[in-house]
């Protein structure tokens, strides 16, 4: 069968699992606080550059650095990328 059947049929699977009230086994994936400053200054770009490279304002990069906010959600999965793979990342936003 294809890629759409058992996309579909482990679908289904799932919501009946759920409307049964069993547990689905589920992996999810918990980020991991980044030294924003840290993985900036390992890229050699200023805050500017940063900001517009990967689309963050430059505002919001400099609350991250000074600790006066955390970045969270999306952003913190893009920034977990961007310190794991940067030029991944550069080449897949250019």
């Amino acid at each position: 069968m294809g890629k759409a059947f058992e996309s579909i049929r482990q679908g289904l699977i799932e919501a009946t699992v759920h409307a049964r009230g069993e547990p689905i086994e589920v992996r999810t994936y918990t980020p991991v606080a980044v030294d924003v400053a840290a993985v900036r200054a390992r890229l050699g770009l200023s805050q500017v550059q940063f900001a517009a490279r990967f689309g963050f304002s430059v505002a919001t990069l400099r609350h991250w650095e000074r600790g006066d906010r955390r970045p969270q959600g999306p952003a913190l999965v893009l920034l977990n990328l961007i310190d794991r793979e940067p030029h991944v990342v550069m080449r897949a936003l250019s």
